[in-house]
């Protein structure tokens, strides 16, 4: 997992007023799904998912390699058959409306799934034949979307010269190509440096503010803050979900730094008191996640830490990642 805490820009889109699930008509709803789940073999990967989320959301799917994000957005986009539940996606019933889902969805995948031996301009005219548009409003959106994603100076070049963040951008743009009404990006930017995820996250605050619904799986904690809601998966149960905010604010824990001396052989002592939920070293500051039932819980570590500077801090959603799946994935 990635340790990157950050929150999201002034030019993130709002998410929908209060973002309360539970206020949202099924109308409202561009994916809603009650049970979802997915079998192979004796093994599930996706187990009794439920979701609710609303049209021009950023949602976001976050957890470690195998815990279900992929198997969740195939069986969304209609690639993949649930072995049962229920799923409706912009109010297409899944699997037997797919046919009729697809032309409305965008789908970009984690590996680079364009055609290496054709230039950017051509694999965005392929993608735009693929979806029956016409030559004239090809040719614009093509030109369009090549200006967006500042793709002009590559326009000649092959797909497959293009460096990791030129490909993610080509990538977004032949996603986008047919102004799909929902958009599935599965891990898209574990390939890019930091400076091209945060650009890719600009252009998905355009997208959003267009009206466009995102669904983003990832396992970087600053890219899931940057979402107006997400569910934290693991082992393919939902362990929790909420805006960042909100997860932050219940999340049952306090959050408390400590400073001093031989904070390797302290972390060992505070992990098996039952009071504490983690402790993870952060620079020379030991970040321990006492329960929320600990009566002052900063002056409590504080007398368990003898020598230490205690100070409570404003939680991460890291911090809620820890919590939720018990620390079994940040070490």
């Amino acid at each position: 997992m990635s340790m990157a805490h950050s929150t999201a820009g002034p030019g993130a889109a709002q998410p929908p007023a209060g973002y309360n699930t539970r206020a949202y008509q099924a109308s409202d709803l561009a994916i809603e799904t009650h049970g979802m789940t997915r079998r192979f073999g004796d093994g599930t990967a996706v187990d009794q998912l439920d979701l609710s989320i609303p049209r021009g959301a950023i949602y976001g799917f976050l957890g470690p390699n195998g815990c279900g994000k992929s198997t969740s957005i195939r069986m969304l986009t209609g690639l993949l058959l649930p072995s049962e539940g229920d799923i409706r996606v912009l109010g297409h019933s899944l699997p037997h409306d797919a046919e009729r889902l697809r032309p409305k969805i965008g789908y970009m995948t984690q590996k680079f799934s364009l055609y290496d031996n054709l230039r950017v301009d051509e694999n965005l005219d392929f993608v735009g034949r693929i979806y029956g548009i016409g030559a004239r409003e090809r040719h614009a959106r093509r030109e369009q979307l090549i200006n967006q994603y500042d793709l002009d100076r590559y326009r000649s070049q092959l797909a497959g010269s293009l460096s990791g963040g030129q490909k993610q951008r080509l990538a977004l743009a032949a996603a986008t190509l047919h102004h799909p009404e929902l958009l599935f990006l599965d891990e898209p930017t574990s390939a890019v440096d930091p400076e091209n995820r945060r650009e890719f996250w600009e252009h998905l605050f355009d997208l959003s503010h267009q009206g466009t619904t995102i669904l983003v799986s990832t396992h970087y904690m600053d890219e899931a803050e940057r979402c107006h809601a997400l569910a934290i998966l693991e082992h393919g149960v939902k362990r929790a979900d909420g805006s960042p905010q909100q997860l932050m604010n219940d999340m049952g824990a306090r959050v408390i730094e400590l400073s001093g001396p031989d904070l390797r052989e302290l972390k060992k002592q505070l992990v098996r008191l039952p009071q504490v939920l983690s402790a993870a070293q952060l620079g020379t500051r030991l970040r321990v996640l006492v329960k929320d039932d600990v009566a002052n819980a900063r002056e409590w570590l504080a007398s368990q830490a003898p020598g230490c500077e205690a100070d409570e801090v404003r939680p991460s959603l890291e911090d809620v990642f820890v919590v939720a799946t018990g620390g079994r994935h940040v070490g």
